[in-house]
């Protein structure tokens, strides 16, 4: 692994919660959808598997920032588990998305070199 595959994957971590929450905004999507979406959105930075999101979804669960259903079937399709932003979910994501663009702003100044306050 090179140093810097360490710190992407630091870096990731920081946001994936964040980006979940935000690709739930507005309407409800199952696993892969959320998978297929992360990947594309981001021109491929974020390709998570399996493993990694379901863990994230169930601890937003825990958290009362997401709540799941499984569809009903219909004919062939299998039932789905689909996973949909609350209330708090959605205050959570307004409070993450303030905090990210403050980080960031301040981590982009340092970046820059600019020395204003």
């Amino acid at each position: 692994m090179f140093l810097n595959d360490k710190y992407e994957t630091q870096m990731k971590k920081g946001v994936l919660d964040m980006l979940v929450l935000k690709l739930l905004e507005n309407e409800e999507k199952y696993g892969y959808q959320i998978i297929s979406e992360l990947k594309e959105k981001s021109g491929e930075r974020f390709t998570l598997k399996e493993g990694t999101l379901y863990p994230i979804l169930y601890r937003l669960e825990d958290e009362q920032l997401v709540v799941s259903k499984w569809s009903e079937p219909e004919g062939k399709k299998v039932p789905r588990k689909y996973y949909g932003i609350t209330q708090i979910g959605k205050q959570e994501l307004l409070e993450l998305e303030t905090l990210w663009r403050d980080i960031y702003h301040n981590a982009a100044k340092i970046m820059e070199g600019s020395q204003d306050e």
